[in-house]
């Protein structure tokens, strides 16, 4: 069984998916996921994110009789979407809401108990491999909203990152996706554009500010190679340094705070991987060291101009 829980800061939305499947052997499993991902270069459509979740959802309801999806406002469609139409189509005791209560929602998924951390993260070791929580997937957008302040535009993967157990993930806001059921593998990265000057890892919504600043690096003369990393834990080292050993500089940005946020954990890593290849110093541009801020939210995040900045230094260092 796989479980799928999604949570929202803001007005905040959380739903829950239980979702059983049959899974192939490894070897088969690989070559699965990569003729779906072929075939996915030809055959998806470009779709938001919110879009992209409503077909998932779909997709599990109507595959599954055992899927539920529950959460805050999920029956009336959530704050941003995600769920319209689900209730009307598959019924109101498939889909419904819950009282605003994250901690309770999580805990419903796992047993259906403090929840992420101290029981579905250790669930499966604790029992010697007896038990599990079915694949549980927690679904929560992240980071800067325009309107979010000090709770709601946080970016705590770095705190999860730490918690043996958990995989971490992220998606682009905009990108092509097929219209029926597929596997992609994890732990993968892209190599979204390719350079020769310095290598840029992000990943989620910081992606777009970062090609943005490879387009006007470019008109300066310098050849910028884009990495979406995807996954945190584990994340690809392996793109990552083979891109290092070719351009000798790296940067890398996120939303999160600059002093333990994940680019600390990719810059010490590659700085053993490529130590005699580097040519500059890791940089990072990151979020502040304090909360995040509602009125200053433009001063805290790492913009376009902020990353060329810091593209042009590490070129010329």
């Amino acid at each position: 069984m796989v479980m799928s829980t999604s949570l929202r800061s803001g007005r905040r939305l959380v739903s829950s998916v239980f979702n059983n499947r049959e899974f192939s052997t490894t070897c088969q499993g690989n070559k699965v996921i990569q003729q779906q991902h072929e075939q996915l270069q030809e055959t998806g459509k470009s779709l938001n994110l919110c879009s992209a979740i409503n077909q998932a959802l779909h997709i599990a309801l109507e595959t599954d009789p055992r899927s539920y999806v529950f959460g805050e406002d999920v029956s009336f469609g959530g704050v941003f979407r995600c769920t319209t139409g689900l209730a009307e189509k598959f019924g109101k005791k498939r889909v419904f809401n819950t009282p605003l209560c994250e901690q309770g929602i999580v805990g419903f998924g796992i047993g259906l108990a403090a929840m992420i951390v101290n029981e579905a993260a250790k669930f499966r070791y604790r029992s010697g491999n007896q038990f599990n929580c079915g694949g549980l997937t927690i679904r929560t957008p992240y980071g800067a909203v325009g309107h979010g302040g000090h709770y709601h535009s946080q970016s705590p993967e770095a705190f999860f990152c730490h918690v043996p157990g958990i995989k971490w993930l992220y998606r682009l806001a905009v990108e092509e996706v097929p219209e029926h059921d597929y596997m992609l593998p994890l732990s993968e990265a892209e190599v979204i554009r390719e350079g020769s000057d310095i290598t840029l890892v992000g990943w989620g919504a910081q992606l777009s500010i970062m090609e943005q600043a490879c387009f006007d690096a470019e008109k300066e003369g310098i050849s910028c190679e884009l990495i979406d990393l995807k996954t945190l834990i584990p994340w690809d080292k392996e793109t990552v340094e083979t891109s290092v050993r070719k351009t000798g500089r790296l940067l890398i940005s996120h939303e999160a705070p600059v002093t333990g946020g994940f680019g600390a954990e990719i810059s010490a890593s590659i700085v053993e991987r490529c130590f005699l290849r580097l040519e500059a110093p890791v940089a990072r541009i990151c979020g502040l060291d304090t909360p995040f801020p509602l009125v200053f939210e433009p001063f805290y995040v790492p913009t376009k101009n902020k990353i060329v900045d810091a593209i042009k230094a590490t070129v010329n260092y």
